[in-house]
């Protein structure tokens, strides 16, 4: 059957394979900690209360018709005020684009920016960067990062990729590291981009920046910072992708924002409303209501984030009681997001029945098998395969879960040769 390039070419989510692979093997009895899927269990993450309540008054109350193409007008509002009190950001309703969730609008994004054959710089691991911008046939230049900047792109690292380039596409808190910029690296960057525009003449087109903070109110300890704010000459280049799903363990509520130049958004809402990716109204009206009660929030945050951290501690705490006792194995910081960045240098071992682990996802199935823990290789971000490094997602996992996860990832590296 004859199908589009597009269609044929494209490649479908490494992670969601991973975790169709392990659901299959739970659905047959066998008990994995799943550390893959970004998103969280509801039984142990529920959206808050409140929210809740609201989203079924709304539907009481006959908020069932189409929304607005840039989203119902309460929302909006309430989203300016959020990003000027939480971010010092000030951005009016005609700024502000509201989708199903923020994977609409980074679409948009690049649709909205990106010509065929337009380059697209991003790092390497990031989540998604390289899918769209096959879906918007452009160039990619995926630039490699290391542990030594947990994993964020400096602006020494991007710079010599930046000319000619029409997206920068950054992310922090990082999917996949759970990393952050501080605010030197990022005003270094900015300054990068702002030095490559002012290279280029009237008629050509400037290089823009997705930025998307989607984990920004989920950080522990750290601040979250944005291009914005450090380089208000950033406004006109700036696109931000945000919104309710992470930070209020509301991925299946679907929804998002954007914001940035008026100009773009508008262009942007063309987009999203062709698609149809417009978030639920009444999801809209209880989202708007919700999040105009700032203690209502803070309340909420306080004591996700607590569990959120408490997970990722454990995890981090646990993999450097390994590497003390000498296994070669590593583990980041966590800093924002559900994330924990784990190295797992085993690839080249032999197990038991003689079977060598060729590359990282060897080393992942081989733990799947043998200590019911389930990652996701950095090779699903745009690493090579030989890179040992690894995602844990601990928004489907219990803290229990955890703690009893590792003495079994423990016995599977013992028996490695």
């Amino acid at each position: 059957m004859k199908v589009s390039v597009l269609a044929s070419s494209l490649i479908g989510s490494e992670i969601i394979k991973i975790g169709n692979e392990v659901n299959e093997m739970k659905r047959k009895g066998a008990s994995i900690a799943n550390l893959t899927i970004g998103d969280f269990d509801a039984n142990i993450y529920p959206i808050p209360t409140e929210l809740k309540a609201g989203i079924v008054d709304a539907y009481n109350a006959n908020q069932t018709n189409y929304p607005p193409a840039d989203g119902v007008l309460p929302l909006r509002e309430t989203v300016s005020e959020l990003l000027k009190d939480r971010f010092g950001l000030e951005y009016n309703t005609n700024s502000i684009l509201v989708s199903g969730g923020s994977r609409p609008l980074i679409y948009a994004t690049y649709l909205a920016l990106i010509d065929p054959g337009d380059t697209v710089v991003f790092p390497a691991p990031s989540w998604n960067n390289n899918h769209y911008s096959h879906l918007t046939s452009a160039k990619t230049i995926a630039v490699e990062t290391d542990a030594e900047h947990n994993f964020m792109p400096t602006a020494a690292q991007l710079k010599p990729h930046l000319k000619g380039a029409t997206l920068l596409a950054l992310c922090s808190p990082l999917n996949p590291t759970g990393t952050m910029f501080d605010a030197d690296s990022l005003a270094e960057i900015c300054d990068a981009v702002l030095e490559e525009n002012a290279s280029r003449g009237a008629d050509e087109k400037p290089l823009y920046m997705m930025y998307d903070q989607i984990y920004s109110l989920l950080t522990f300890g750290k601040e979250h910072v944005n291009p914005v704010s450090l380089r208000p000459e950033m406004r006109p280049f700036t696109v931000f992708v945000d919104g309710s799903s992470k930070c209020l363990a509301a991925t299946g509520v679907r929804v998002g924002w954007g914001f940035g130049p008026e100009d773009i958004i508008n262009r942007m809402k063309a987009l999203v409303g062709h698609m149809g990716a417009w978030a639920p109204k009444a999801e809209q009206v209880a989202m708007s209501n919700y999040f105009n009660d700032k203690t209502q929030v803070d309340t909420f945050l306080t004591s996700f984030k607590g569990q959120i951290q408490d997970s990722l501690n454990a995890l981090y705490n646990g993999f450097n009681e390994l590497k003390a006792e000498g296994f070669n194995v590593d583990a980041v910081e966590p800093m924002g997001a559900i994330y924990l960045t784990i190295k797992i240098n085993y690839i080249g071992k032999t197990t038991e029945d003689g079977q060598i682990l060729k590359d990282s996802a060897d080393v992942n199935f081989y733990l799947i098998k043998e200590a019911g823990a389930a990652l996701v290789p950095f090779s699903a971000f745009g690493n090579e395969d030989s890179m040992p490094w690894f995602r844990a997602s601990v928004g489907a996992c219990t803290l229990q879960d955890i703690k009893d996860m590792l003495p079994r990832i423990k016995t599977a590296l013992s028996k490695l040769k």
